[in-house]
């Protein structure tokens, strides 16, 4: 590695002038100084008028300074050692070649926010390899999803829009299709109207379905060329349906993802998860403050985390607003939702969209399922 140890200001005549420098400003605590060889990569790691560094310091609560190929940093000594590992890991991926953006630096903030032990360098977290590169974490929770999606033959994941739970199991699917681990991929949503009334749409199946399934294939035509993924839906090796062409079959040898099952049903769910075959690995993706069911129905994703949690050979992976991977207003708006949903559970009030039963009252228990007269 080419960044020198790490010492303390006051020993390091420099870091003392930095100090010096700042005097009063600084929060009170710990303080050290990185030492970088390459001063060609500094650039690029400290970003165009020092943007990286100055994001960097308010994510993680430091106050930075740069002279030369040096950079002091001084705050509480557990933020101090979060702005170090991110600091390191942002270079050591400038070293292997790779560039550093403004979502690069934003996960390694995530990343350091790990408590007590952040989980960086980012270099030593895991990635998902596809032939189009590596898919690496950018969160907390991701890396502990992408670990999951390694070891468990079924993952669950379970959080907020924009933490990465479709696009990472995609990438997982791609990764195993591509090193012949299984024969094909299987994408699945139930096709449930997000609150409006979309009517009779025109065209055939394909072109009726298709508006429901669009985000898994956005997230194939980032893993694969646009031709291959053409080529291989032709011959089966990769399929996208709806949920209820699952009934009946048995899915071996295949990597299947259920998408958006917070809109299934109990007995969809069921159905679904018993499809399992031979060497088949299966993925279930929801969020559950996103429910468009009909009022008063229970959603199969909740009943089966209730049924299945704990079960050997599951894994469940739960995201919070901090995973929250794309723009950053997007996790402000998924917080600032989840704190008053908090209020109104406090206040015994039923939440905003939560499934009512009749007169508006909100349901204390479900209703019973109808029979499954076909059977799963």
């Amino acid at each position: 590695m080419n960044i020198l140890a790490a010492t303390p200001a006051s020993t390091s005549p420099d870091a003392a002038k930095f100090d010096a420098a700042k005097a009063g400003a600084a929060p009170p605590g710990k303080a050290v100084t990185l030492q970088f060889n390459d001063n060609a990569l500094l650039p690029l790691l400290f970003g165009d008028h020092d943007r990286h560094l100055v994001r960097l310091e308010q994510g993680l609560g430091v106050r930075m300074s740069s002279r030369g190929n040096r950079v002091a940093i001084s705050g509480e000594p557990a933020r101090v050692q979060a702005a170090e590992a991110a600091l390191t890991g942002l270079y050591k991926r400038l070293e292997r070649g790779k560039g550093v953006s403004r979502a690069d630096v934003e996960a390694a903030i995530r990343m350091s926010e790990t408590d007590p032990d952040p989980r960086l360098p980012l270099s030593d977290l895991p990635a998902i390899h596809t032939r189009r590169g590596a898919v690496g974490p950018r969160s907390p929770g991701q890396a502990t999803y992408m670990d999951m999606l390694g070891r468990h033959e079924m993952v669950f994941g379970i959080g907020p829009a924009g933490t990465g739970k479709t696009y990472l199991a995609v990438a997982q699917a791609v990764a195993m299709l591509q090193a012949g681990r299984v024969d094909r991929i299987v994408l699945s949503r139930p096709a449930v109207e997000a609150g409006e009334r979309l009517g009779f749409l025109p065209g055939d199946l394909k072109e009726k379905v298709d508006p429901y399934l669009r985000p898994l294939y956005d997230a194939l035509h980032d893993m694969m060329p646009g031709d291959q993924v053409i080529r291989r839906m032709g011959t089966g090796e990769i399929e996208v349906a709806p949920l209820a062409f699952m009934r009946g079959r048995t899915l071996a040898h295949a990597f299947v993802i259920l998408d958006e099952a917070q809109n299934t049903t109990p007995v969809q769910m069921k159905m679904f998860l018993t499809r399992m075959g031979e060497g088949t690995r299966m993925v279930i993706t929801g969020d559950l403050s996103q429910i468009d069911l009909p009022p008063g129905q229970r959603s199969g994703l909740r009943d089966a985390l209730d049924t299945l949690d704990g079960l050997p050979g599951i894994g469940i992976t739960r995201f919070g607003v901090r995973d929250v991977v794309r723009h950053p207003l997007v996790a402000a708006i998924v917080g600032a939702y989840e704190q008053r949903a908090q209020a109104q559970r406090d206040a015994g009030m039923p939440e905003a969209g939560q499934n009512r039963g009749p007169r508006g009252r909100p349901r204390t228990e479900p209703p019973a399922d109808p029979q499954d007269t076909n059977g799963p």
